[in-house]
């Protein structure tokens, strides 16, 4: 994966132990280990019930759309206000959203295109996450959103 930053900062996941099959496994038996097999459960399970419902206030505004079926952690959408102009401006305008909220550095959201379309994706995955955060994630794209002009 290549960013727009790479060259810009030190991406210290390049400076770990070789990435080889067993030093990737150990990773995985810490993880294990620490937090038990219910409890890697129970992490699980918050992680896509807060997509869920990240999924269901995105759904709830007029201003956005879900682009794909969340099935997992991660969600796809983008801010389509009314009267939305064509797809290249729709880009233009989620693509100015994402780079806001991510040099705010309260939050970061990557992006993908979806049938053609520019997506941004949430991904709901932090060990410590709780709903307030996500909350407060929904509450700043909001905010920013109604900032963009198309």
């Amino acid at each position: 994966l290549k960013t727009d930053v790479d060259r810009q900062v030190n991406n210290f996941r390049d400076w770990g132990i070789q990435l080889g099959r067993r030093f990737r496994a150990l990773k995985l038996w810490f993880v294990i280990r620490h937090f038990g097999r219910q409890g890697l459960m129970d992490k699980l399970r918050l992680h896509l019930a807060l997509a869920r419902e990240f999924e269901t206030w995105v759904r709830d505004d007029p201003a956005f759309e879900i682009l794909a079926p969340v099935t997992i952690n991660l969600v796809c959408f983008r801010y389509r206000p009314d009267g939305s102009p064509d797809e290249e401006a729709l880009e233009r305008m989620n693509k100015a959203l994402m780079d806001r909220l991510n040099r705010s550095g309260r939050m970061f959201l990557t992006h993908t295109k979806l049938k053609g379309r520019f997506a941004l994706r949430m991904c709901i995955g932090q060990t410590h996450v709780q709903r307030r955060h996500v909350e407060e994630a929904w509450r700043r794209i909001k905010e920013t959103a109604a900032g963009i002009e198309s």
